[in-house]
C-alpha cells in the first residue's frame, strides 16, 4: 500500500489520518504543533520532524491545513512539498483554500512530475469521524480515479468536478450554500426561544420539512445545548467567506446573502468567538 503523508492534524485531519491508519496505511505525519499529532503516533504513524523529510517519503502527500497562505508555503516553500516529493508522487490538498492557488499548485507540480489534486472537504468534524465527509475534487481525472480509494477511506460522497480549481470552486458553491442557511437556522432558534417554545420540539417538527438542512439537523441541537465547540471554527468559516466573495467578484457575481453572513461572522469573531465553532452565530441573535 502507497505510504501517505498527512499534514496538519487538527479537528478534521486527526480524525481523516486515523481512517488511513486502520485501513491499513503506511502513515507519516506532520503537524506544527506535535501535542495534536500525538494520538495518531500512538496509533502506529510515524512522526516526521519536518514537512521536506516527509515530502521525501511519502508516495501520497496529504495537506489539511488553515489558510490559503498556509497552503501556498507548504506546498511553494524553498523546504516545501514540491521541492521534495519525488517524480510521481501525489499530492492532495483537502484545505478550503483559493481555486487560484490550487491552479498554481497544480502547474508547478506538473513541471516536477507531480500529481496534483485539489480535494476539500464537507463534513464538519462529524463527518470527518464517521469517515462520512463529501469530497469534491480538482486535478486530472485519471489522477482522481487513482486516489479513490484513498479518498474511500475518509469520505462517502467522493465527485470528480473537473479540472484544478474546480475541488476549490465547488467548496466555495457549498460555503455559499451554508452562509445564508446558517442565519436562518439561528433566527429560527432565536425566535422559538423568544416565543417561549421549546425549541427542541420546534426542531422535531421542522427539521424534517422543507426547512430541513445539515446544518439545522446537527447544528441547531448544539446552538440549543449551548454547546458552542469547534466542530468548524468561526475564524476558518470567515476565511472560506473571504475567498468565495474574492472569487464571485472576480467573476463578477453578485452574492448579497454571503455578504450579510461575513459582516455577522466578522462581528462575532470581533466580540472573542473566533475560537467558536460556526453554531457561534447564535450567540449575536440571543439576546
Amino acid at each position: 500500500m502507497e505510504t501517505i503523508g498527512f499534514i496538519g492534524t487538527g479537528v478534521m485531519g486527526k480524525s481523516m489520518a486515523s481512517h488511513l491508519l486502520k485501513a491499513g496505511y503506511p502513515l507519516l505525519v506532520y503537524n506544527r504543533t506535535r501535542s495534536k499529532a500525538e494520538e495518531l503516533v500512538e496509533m502506529g504513524a510515524k512522526w516526521e520532524q519536518s514537512v521536506a523529510n516527509l515530502a521525501a517519503q511519502a508516495d501520497v502527500v496529504i495537506t489539511m491545513v488553515g489558510y490559503p497562505k498556509d497552503v501556498e508555503e507548504l506546498y511553494l516553500g524553498e523546504n516545501g512539498i514540491l521541492a521534495n516529493a519525488g517524480k510521481g508522487t501525489y499530492v492532495i490538498d483537502m484545505t478550503t483554500s483559493s481555486p487560484t492557488l490550487a491552479k498554481k499548485i497544480y502547474e508547478a507540480a506538473k513541471t516536477k512530475g507531480i500529481h496534483a489534486l485539489d480535494a476539500p472537504v464537507s463534513g464538519g468534524d462529524i463527518g470527518a469521524r464517521e469517515a462520512r465527509l463529501a469530497i469534491m475534487v480538482g486535478g486530472n481525472v485519471e489522477d482522481f480515479e487513482a486516489m479513490k480509494p484513498i479518498f474511500s477511506r475518509m469520505g462517502t460522497n467522493i465527485v470528480w468536478q473537473g479540472e484544478a480549481g474546480a475541488g476549490q470552486h465547488t467548496k466555495m458553491c457549498n460555503q455559499i450554500a451554508i452562509a445564508s442557511n446558517m442565519i436562518g437556522v439561528c433566527e429560527a432558534i432565536a425566535y422559538a426561544k423568544k416565543a417561549g417554545l421549546d425549541p427542541e420540539r420546534v426542531l422535531q417538527s421542522i427539521s424534517t420539512g422543507a426547512a430541513g438542512s445539515w446544518s439545522l439537523s446537527n447544528l441547531a441541537p448544539r446552538m440549543i445545548a449551548g454547546n458552542f465547540e469547534p466542530g468548524f471554527y468561526v475564524k476558518h468559516f470567515i476565511k472560506d467567506m473571504q475567498i468565495a466573495l474574492q472569487s464571485a467578484k472576480e467573476m463578477g457575481l453578485w452574492t448579497p446573502g454571503l455578504e450579510l453572513a461575513k459582516s455577522l461572522y466578522d462581528r462575532l469573531a470581533a466580540e472573542g468567538f473566533e475560537e467558536c465553532g460556526t453554531q457561534a452565530l447564535f450567540k449575536l441573535l440571543d439576546k
